[in-house]
């Protein structure tokens, strides 16, 4: 006799929705990148390695930024690494959800990303949470590659990306992505003093410190505002 479905089924297949929805979106702009790279003076197979091993959107869009504007490697390297911290707070995040053991830690990390852990903290169970942190994160790690490549292949061809306006698609995308995080004044604030350190600088340092100054002006008010009661942010009711 046939196993009726459970009512978790249709629950699970919410997440999977969810996790190639957000996947799919998010890899098309792999194509800005892609192109963007090789204006910047990355070959293509440099381009496809940085996607490859790299992984992080916004530390690439940032590594390529610095060396396109003409800033030096140390600037470049700072500024994308400073970006990338905040997938080591993810880790953190999503340890009690994933619980990686041995050689599982080495693809957990790597797949570790924005979109794999908006989807993941999402779901109100773990089983659901695992399902969309796998799904998104594989869904996002094949799309980003595969489009990065096609970019670098386009933008090697068409020349100048600039002109098709695949610069300014890349900033939709990071504005698409952070516009529904903004649900209280502190983000707000964070953005908008960020914006404006960056701005100020950019006339007068040196390309890819600005990047950096705006990462340090974040960080800062981390800093400054953290929860001070003594119980754990990953309390219950929390996205955990």
């Amino acid at each position: 006799m046939a196993q009726r479905s459970t009512p978790a089924d249709p629950e699970r297949r919410a997440v999977v929705r969810q996790g190639l929805s957000v996947a799919i979106a998010t890899s098309l702009y792999g194509i800005s990148f892609g192109a963007l790279s090789v204006a910047s003076g990355l070959t293509i197979w440099q381009t496809s390695v940085t996607s490859l091993l790299l992984f992080s959107g916004g530390s690439q869009f940032a590594l390529i930024g610095v060396l396109g504007g003409g800033g030096g490697v140390g600037a470049a390297i700072a500024a994308s690494s400073l970006l990338a911290v905040r997938n080591t707070l993810y880790g953190l995040q999503l340890t009690p959800t994933m619980a990686p053991r041995g050689l599982w830690r080495i693809p957990v990390a790597q797949l570790t990303i924005d979109e794999s852990t908006a989807v993941a903290v999402a779901q109100d169970s773990v089983p659901h949470r695992r399902v969309g942190f796998w799904v998104t994160g594989i869904g996002v790690y094949v799309g980003w590659n595969i489009m990065t490549l096609v970019g670098a292949l386009v933008g090697d061809a068409i020349g100048d990306p600039k002109q098709y306006g695949l610069d300014a698609a890349a900033t939709g995308a990071f504005l698409a992505l952070l516009w529904p995080r903004l649900k209280s004044m502190q983000p707000v604030a964070v953005a908008i003093a960020a914006a404006v350190v960056a701005a100020v600088l950019v006339p007068v340092v040196p390309v890819g410190i600005p990047v950096i100054a705006a990462a340090v002006v974040a960080v800062l008010f981390g800093l400054v505002s953290r929860p001070r009661s003594p119980e754990s942010p990953l309390k219950k009711g929390s996205i955990l």
